[in-house]
């Protein structure tokens, strides 16, 4: 049987999550043992996205490949502006 049921001081004086709550509070939950959060706000095992998602990256706008043509398309666009301009 568990000591702290008549004991409360440990869980009292644990460090608490450092969340904050929708009306803008600290959660007042303990954070679970060697983590800043408690277990409702990320403290828990296996809670977050896994490392390398590879759900995250589903269309490739933000490969090198299609940031360098954005640049050039974009870079060409400026020199046809420029000479239009120049043409007025």
């Amino acid at each position: 049987m568990s000591d702290h049921i008549g004991h409360p001081g440990p869980m009292l004086a644990s460090p608490r999550c450092g969340a904050r709550t929708r009306s803008g509070s600290a959660c007042r939950a303990p954070a679970v043992r060697g983590k800043t959060r408690c277990r409702m706000h990320g403290g828990a095992k296996g809670s977050g996205a896994p490392r390398a998602n590879r759900n995250a990256r589903k269309h490739g706008r933000f490969t090198g490949d299609a940031i360098a043509e954005r640049r050039q398309i974009r870079a060409l666009l400026g020199d046809v502006r420029r000479m239009l301009e120049g043409m007025k």
